[in-house]
């Protein structure tokens, strides 16, 4: 049986999610190769794999230039295995971000990347003529947007949506936006623009470890989920400078206060103070030393204790003074002891 490259299908593998196929006319079912590529499918193959193996070389030779394509569709043809195929070769060359039409596809490193948000590559992006043109990147939809607004004989709102599952990089990804407009939408040649532009830019990320310790908790898939929404707006007046900011969170998962899946976390925030209090913050804010607690499950997994530091100098630099702190911290740390363990490891209320 001759087979044609449009017409291949793909089956799921045991190790791998998407893998080139044959049909045999000897089973009903795809014939998945032991190795393809170097890959290995973690099956044995049905009868007549050896020679669907060189059958699927031709087809599988275009898989070496995959990496090469900058937008999803350009692959031929569109599906979601041949996608998802596109997406781990790019992944697999370092390139993390792909284009899909007017979308950009943003894939998580799990490592440093050094260099790839640089502001020397901002600068780069946002001199560019056509910055569409370069290598799909973050700061290209932010180029874009910036320019939207400033090309426009009356200045047009513009919007950003960074959405994914848990652990995609939203956070990371609006952080690197926050940054990029913080350094071109600062005047060249006023310092004072800079300043101010640079100011704003660090209260916005300030804002990040005191929402997150208040709105994010461990879950089973990241150690640190948000699970909260957020909008921030960044303002900027006739000339393309930055003058402010405004973040709105909504949509708390208040629930997890009370009541955790199993094997889950509840906000930071508790953890932080019962790890990282004083001795004399421990007396003053109700917390019995030693104790455990049922609401405040897994406690090990992380060290909050050196978090709760960072909390209280970002809560700081936001004009929270030090005795609004105290109130605050006071008002979390009565509430836990509603959750101490009783007799039977059930929680008081």
């Amino acid at each position: 049986m001759k087979l044609k490259a449009c017409s291949l299908p793909t089956a799921q593998a045991p190790t791998l999610r998407w893998l080139p196929a044959g049909l045999s006319p000897s089973s009903p079912d795809p014939v998945i190769p032991t190795q393809v590529n170097g890959h290995g499918s973690g099956s044995d193959a049905h009868s007549g794999g050896e020679s669907l193996r060189e059958e699927l070389q031709e087809f599988l030779g275009g898989e070496a230039l995959l990496h090469q394509l900058d937008d999803l569709t350009q692959v031929n043809p569109v599906t979601l295995e041949t996608v998802l195929r596109c997406l781990q070769a790019r992944y697999s060359a370092d390139m993390f971000y792909t284009n899909a039409g007017c979308t950009l596809v943003a894939l998580n490193p799990f490592k440093p990347v050094p260099q790839l948000y640089s502001t020397e590559l901002m600068q780069e992006y946002h001199a560019a003529p056509q910055p569409q043109k370069l290598k799909p990147h973050i700061f290209t939809v932010g180029e874009q947007t910036y320019r939207n607004v400033k090309s426009l004989m009356e200045p047009v709102n513009q919007s950003i949506v960074v959405s994914g599952e848990s652990g995609a990089g939203k956070t990371w990804t609006s952080r690197c936006l926050m940054k990029f407009y913080a350094v071109v939408a600062a005047s060249p040649t006023s310092r004072e623009s800079h300043k101010i532009a640079e100011r704003i830019e660090q209260r916005i990320l300030n804002s990040n470890p005191v929402m997150e310790a208040f709105g994010n908790a461990g879950t089973l898939r990241n150690n640190n989920s948000s699970r909260f929404g957020k909008f921030i707006q960044l303002q900027l007046n006739r000339t393309q400078q930055m003058t402010g900011a405004a973040v709105q969170t909504y949509l708390l998962e208040k629930t997890r206060v009370a009541c955790q899946a199993s094997s889950e976390r509840n906000f930071h925030i508790f953890y932080q103070i019962c790890k990282g209090a004083s001795a004399d913050e421990r007396l003053q804010w109700h917390l019995p030393e030693g104790a455990t607690f049922s609401w405040l499950p897994n406690p090990e997994r992380t060290l909050e204790e050196d978090c709760f530091e960072v909390t209280r100098e970002a809560m700081l630099h936001l004009g929270i003074d030090a005795p609004t702190q105290n109130n605050i911290f006071q008002v979390r740390g009565k509430a836990t002891p509603l959750a101490h363990g009783s007799g039977d490891g059930q929680p008081l209320l």
